[in-house]
């Protein structure tokens, strides 16, 4: 076949001549396999006959074309059709070919389906995507901006199920837990999504749970701990948070004897809001040392000599780390290769930034109940690039009670045993 190109190589159409090429090639390679698939089909039930010896289920012909729309683009096909006279038992109706490569409702490839929801996820508007898609795949064959919006009706059904899911096969050791508020259309109240991920036994991050609250209220908190607990989930020996009162008084509640960490960077911002600006980036590095300090005692001396140094002129600053220095420095009695995820919340927070990079392009959810969905799907699909914790071996240790100096192991599980 001739095609007429332009003088950068591109056919006159406007498509790319290797376009073409991919697409040529995955149309005739979807017609050899829907070829295959009737031929052995047929071959399979050549020994199905009636009363006069002809074949109950034979080859008629193709079916009309059809557009398809495929990661290669959009490709025609003619699905060839059977004529199958053999009637079942059962229902006393007649039996039907139904091609596994190719369903009779397909318009679209399970490809097409799933990328869809995730360009609406990762910030492309439902109404700017399929004249994006259209570029890659020419055609806007079997695409709706309405298709996003009956595609994400699952999203709430997923969610409804993972709420309901049983706990008591995991066992989560540290925790973190998080709010983030977003916006509501038609509404001036900002909704607000809790949600808890923690660290199994084996190192490997994972979402526990997540519900709509209040403010990050102790009653919300509280609300979804308890459903956690009901599922069948352990106390956790770790849980790490910000400075929201809410979340540490409902842990208090559910799960005493957690441990409580609180997180460093939230910490930082709120001291620096009781300094000047001009002592801000000198206390920030002072305060770095108190964190990045190489145990406990070195920790302790750098909190010392943060006082002396701002002590006079910021007692309200000081004050904020004197009075939870015991939740700031927990993190100290677990494993060295712990602590850089123990004393932030940042496994948590980095996942509320494409929340919020979604939320700012819609302009708010257009419902509470859409508004969870929708975050459940944003971290479900951010939790397959969460990485294991360092020394992933170390957790199972840390539920079993070992006890870690300067962070290193001194007392094994074994001899707690005997």
């Amino acid at each position: 076949m001739l095609t007429v190109v332009n003088a950068d190589g591109t056919p006159s159409g406007g498509s790319s001549l290797i376009d073409e090429i991919v697409r040529e090639g995955a149309r005739r390679m979807l017609a050899a396999a829907l070829e295959a698939e009737v031929n052995a089909y047929i071959a399979e039930l050549a020994d199905q006959r009636d009363e006069n010896a002809r074949r109950l289920v034979v080859r008629n012909g193709h079916h009309q074309p059809r557009k398809v729309t495929t990661a290669a683009g959009m490709v025609e096909v003619k699905a060839p059709r059977v004529n199958d006279k053999r009637v079942d038992e059962a229902t006393g109706e007649r039996k039907r070919f139904a091609s596994a490569i190719l369903p009779p409702w397909c318009r679209r490839s399970p490809k097409i389906s799933e990328v869809l929801p995730l360009f609406y996820l990762h910030g492309l508007s439902s109404g700017d995507f399929v004249p994006a898609l259209e570029q890659f795949l020419g055609s806007t064959a079997g695409l709706s901006s309405a298709t996003v919006t009956r595609l994400t009706q699952q999203w709430q059904a997923d969610h409804q199920a993972f709420a309901e899911r049983d706990l008591s096969g995991s066992d989560y050791v540290y925790v973190w837990a998080g709010g983030i508020h977003l916006r509501i259309r038609l509404r001036e109240a900002k909704s607000c999504v809790l949600v808890l991920m923690g660290v199994r036994s084996d190192g490997t991050k994972e979402l526990i749970a997540m519900s709509d609250g209040y403010r990050e209220s102790a009653d919300s908190w509280a609300d979804l701990l308890r459903d956690c607990q009901r599922r069948g989930m352990r106390a956790p020996v770790l849980a790490v948070g910000d400075g929201a009162l809410g979340f540490w008084k409902a842990l208090a509640e559910v799960f005493p004897e957690t441990r409580h960490q609180r997180c460093w960077v939230h910490k930082i911002a709120n001291v620096a809001n009781a300094m000047s600006k001009t002592a801000q980036p000198g206390a920030k590095k002072a305060l770095q040392e108190i964190y990045n300090a190489e145990d406990r005692d070195h920790a302790l001396k750098a909190v010392v000599a943060f006082e002396k140094s701002y002590g006079a002129k910021f007692p309200k600053a000081v004050k904020k780390i004197a009075d939870d220095l015991d939740e700031l420095l927990a993190f100290y009695d677990f494993p060295a290769e712990h602590w850089t995820h123990l004393r932030t919340t940042n496994p948590i927070e980095s996942t509320f930034a494409t929340v919020r990079l979604r939320t700012k392009v819609t302009r708010g959810a257009g419902s509470a109940a859409a508004a969870l969905s929708m975050v459940f799907k944003l971290v479900e699909s951010a939790q397959d690039r969460w990485r294991a914790v360092n020394g992933p071996h170390l957790v199972a240790l840390v539920r079993a009670g070992a006890r870690f100096e300067r962070g290193q192991l001194v007392e094994r599980a074994e001899a707690l045993a005997a």
